[in-house]
């Protein structure tokens, strides 16, 4: 997992219409980057916290962030995630699960009595130059982006 003061992990992937996105897209642009990892589209937490970050939008980008979504979901399912709940920012569709896995953000969760593999919801948030600052892994759904906010 990474640590305070690691840099992004180098990445390449698809967001929601198929465009590619890559960390260098998020370093050295003059503003921070948060990246928050979610379990699965249109489920009762992932949708509460982008709601949050929706609703919250203006206050983050006026902080000077740049917000990401990140799940295993497809390229189609984020479509239709962000379309139904107009969602402001991107989602990324990692697939293959290796973007999850150079965060830090897949591992071992108990689901149902069981453990499984499967997706951590943690948070991000790097700065201008894709050091990471924080790291929230207690991530409140309904709240996440006033975390965030709160924590300045």
């Amino acid at each position: 997992m990474l640590k305070i003061g690691d840099k992004m992990p180098s990445f390449e992937v698809l967001d929601q219409d198929g465009n590619t996105v890559k960390s260098e897209d998020f370093i050295g642009k003059g503003h921070k980057t948060i990246i928050y990892f979610y379990p699965k589209d249109n489920t009762s937490g992932c949708t509460a916290e982008a709601c949050s970050f929706r609703d919250n939008y203006e206050a983050l980008t006026a902080a000077g962030y740049n917000v990401v979504g990140v799940s295993k979901d497809s390229v189609k399912s984020h479509a239709g995630f962000r379309s139904k709940h107009n969602l402001p920012f991107r989602l990324l569709a990692d697939t293959t699960t290796q973007l999850l896995q150079d965060f830090g953000a897949w591992g071992e969760k108990k689901m149902y009595g069981k453990t499984v593999q499967g997706t951590l919801r943690r948070t991000f948030i790097f700065d201008e130059n894709g050091i990471l600052e924080r790291l929230i892994e207690k991530v409140e759904t309904k709240t996440a982006a006033l975390q965030i906010l709160h924590l300045n």
